[in-house]
């Protein structure tokens, strides 16, 4: 049993909502955001709970959670919300304030070097180049493990084999409004 006392940070709630996510103080918990997300079963907690903990101002439950690193943006919790919160938006959030503050949980520890590479990837080619996105990834993954363990002869040999199919590109393909794109990161660093 956890005995740790809470202190709710109040001013937790306010930044998440100076994100984007001013809605969500709307949130009256009616569960319709949980009970519709497709990877609910393998959080650690549900949507709903984690705004109920944000509001709360319960940032270090909600940062070191799995919850905000599982979700897969599908945004069937915002299509589903009576107050139209988006709960996506919220959940994209708190992974970049958790990436800021460092405070990811260790269960979860490669999927921000996902994220990363993923929007890397964007920054640089204006969408996602895989094999490039993949490369980066496994570069930040520890690769000397990967090849001790045969995962990374594993990985080539897919890579080359969907390239072979015409799934992958060894090069990427770019966008006429790169500019557009970088101008985009740039502001979201405001």
């Amino acid at each position: 049993t956890n005995t740790t006392s809470i202190i709710p940070d109040s001013n937790f709630s306010q930044l998440v909502q100076k994100t984007g996510a001013d809605k969500i103080s709307l949130c009256f918990q009616c569960r319709k955001c949980s009970s519709g997300c497709p990877l609910g079963f393998a959080m650690d907690y549900l949507p709903d709970v984690i705004l109920r903990m944000v509001r709360l101002g319960m940032n270090d439950r909600v940062l070191n959670s799995n919850t905000i690193w599982l979700c897969a943006s599908c945004e069937t919790c915002t299509t589903r919300c009576p107050n139209e919160i988006d709960i996506a938006g919220v959940m994209d959030a708190l992974r970049h304030i958790s990436i800021a503050e460092g405070k990811i949980s260790p269960d979860v520890k490669n999927i921000p070097k996902l994220h990363e590479a993923f929007l890397g990837s964007i920054k640089a080619h204006g969408r996602v180049h895989e094999t490039g996105m993949m490369t980066d990834y496994i570069m930040k993954t520890n690769p000397l493990s990967k090849l001790k363990n045969g995962e990374l002869i594993d990985l080539s040999r897919l890579g080359w084999d969907m390239m072979r199919r015409g799934k992958l590109n060894i090069r990427p393909r770019k966008i006429r409004q790169t500019e557009d794109i970088k101008k985009v990161f740039a502001k979201s660093k405001k």
